[in-house]
């Protein structure tokens, strides 16, 4: 039995959610598309396996987004070379650069989410792909994950705009500020402002201390 990590990518590009995607340029499924990801090591820990791969197809740091393992895939059949099975990770880092494809791969490039949702992706893919944006956005509730989206100094309209682009829904401005600034250590003012729409100066916020929201934020019905 072989072990591999696979990374769900996810960035806010240009106002839309977009993850990453190789073109895979070795058999087997030479030419699709599939998430990133590779073997795991001798001797290398399930972290460290995917924190290289993240290393390896992003040229940044784990550390600067956010980073956690998403589940376990080991369907017999799921990888015609053999019996493979993978450790998902799901990543969320803010926005990223044009991508640089690894030595195995034909191209790589941010995908919209939505372009890719209804499947045709290498392997079980899609499963992964569909598991990971549902982590993403549930999390979302309770978690101050969206600021991992977002640079170090925000706008709580910025930070709205994460929540609108991941949950694809829209969400009342006066509603969400009351919500976000009540919830106690998600947000910290910096002091700063920078002007942005209608020419009006919107303060700046940076991500707070907390762990989980208190309440959380709940998701609009859909």
């Amino acid at each position: 039995m072989n072990l591999t990590v696979d990374l769900v990518l996810l960035t806010i590009r240009g106002g839309e959610l977009q993850v990453l995607l190789i073109r895979r340029g070795i058999p087997p499924y030479q030419g699709m598309w599939a998430l990133p990801g590779g073997f795991v090591l001798d001797g290398e820990d399930l972290p460290e396996a995917a924190a290289r791969e993240l290393r390896e197809e992003t040229g940044l740091d784990p550390q600067a987004g956010h980073l956690e393992q998403l589940a376990t895939y080991g369907t017999p059949g799921r990888d015609p070379r053999g019996r493979v099975v993978t450790v998902a990770y799901l990543a969320l880092l803010p926005d990223l650069p044009a991508p640089v494809a690894g030595s195995d791969a034909a191209g790589a490039e941010w995908r919209r989410y939505d372009e890719v949702a209804d499947g045709g992706l290498a392997f079980d893919h899609d499963r992964i792909l569909r598991d990971g944006i549902e982590r993403a956005r549930s999390k979302l509730e309770y978690t101050p994950l969206a600021t991992a989206f977002c640079p170090a100094e925000f706008t709580i309209a910025d930070l709205r705009a994460v929540y609108e682009t991941v949950w694809q829904t829209r969400i009342d401005a006066r509603n969400f500020h009351r919500k976000v600034t009540g919830a106690e250590g998600f947000v910290e003012p910096t002091g700063g402002t920078v002007i942005r729409d209608r020419g009006r100066p919107a303060q700046l916020f940076r991500r707070g201390p907390a762990a989980l929201l208190h309440p959380p934020l709940m998701r609009p019905a859909e």
